[in-house]
């Protein structure tokens, strides 16, 4: 299995396949590049694709410090980097947007062909000038709270919400002990720097094309927070998944892929 040593105690663990212009995935908060599973097989066959897990997450390791979005973003820039990787394609879910937009905002869009954001809002926090947020304070310290009592409860109710539909037992199986790998400490940290971080100031200088996946069921993320990142970002297309809600690359696998493939086709 693939690590990379980022830090004297740190390191990432990725799958890197395929040959061809290079596309990371990044996952969401607590989750990890297995979430991508049925995506690394589709695009290998035209691309290089490369999916890690964030630090602290997954099979990369659980430090106890750099727990933020814009640290998350200098280490995909080592990642990067370490790989030599040239005019990359990002594809953000949830979190991962987050991770992209700072990357962006710390150093610029010179590596950047193109990327392409997975349900997300440009900020979860409902702000005063910003009602479509997912959480507010009480709700957001409730669930760090959540997760400091009992972590293993908080992800069984979370998990099924990410999904229109009802999973399969054996799905939900694996997610929760994909989710579970990380300890609480670090789980309500970074939940609370992802949750109040504001990216709306970065919108609009954002000049490389996006493409927007968003799930047309509304139990996480409204449709309106797609709306909301069509209209700010310069070069922004919106597309809606029927039969999804949080995860239209697992829920709408094949149609999610071929929109990707051909967004990234478009690029070249």
């Amino acid at each position: 299995m693939p690590f990379m040593n980022l830090e004297d105690d740190l390191e990432l663990y990725y799958e890197d396949v395929g040959m061809g212009s290079p596309v990371i995935f990044i996952h969401g908060v607590w989750m990890s590049s297995r979430f991508f599973k049925k995506q690394l097989p589709y695009f290998r066959q035209k691309y290089r694709a490369i999916s890690l897990d964030l630090r602290g997450h997954g099979q990369s390791s659980h430090v106890q410090k750099g727990h933020t979005v814009a640290n998350y973003a200098r280490d995909l820039k080592k990642f990067i980097d370490e790989l030599h990787l040239k005019e990359v394609t990002l594809v953000g879910w949830s979190m991962g947007a987050f991770v992209i937009w700072e990357y962006l905002h710390q150093f610029g869009e010179n590596n950047v062909k193109g990327t392409v954001i997975v349900d997300e809002l440009a900020s979860d926090f409902k702000w005063p000038d910003f009602d479509i947020g997912a959480f507010d304070l009480p709700a957001l310290t409730g669930m760090m709270r959540d997760i400091q009592s009992d972590q293993k409860e908080l992800l069984q109710g979370f998990i099924p919400l990410m999904f229109k539909e009802d999973r399969s037992q054996s799905e939900l199986e694996w997610m929760l002990e994909e989710t579970t790998k990380m300890p609480a400490s670090i789980a309500s940290t970074i939940l609370f720097d992802q949750s109040i971080i504001d990216c709306r100031p970065y919108l609009n200088k954002i000049t490389k094309p996006t493409l927007l996946c968003f799930g047309k069921e509304e139990k996480l993320i409204p449709v309106a927070a797609g709306e909301h990142l069509e209209r700010e970002i310069p070069n922004a297309k919106l597309v809606l998944f029927e039969d999804s809600c949080h995860c239209p690359f697992i829920e709408e696998t094949d149609r999610f892929n071929r929109i990707v493939d051909e967004f990234i086709g478009s690029l070249n």
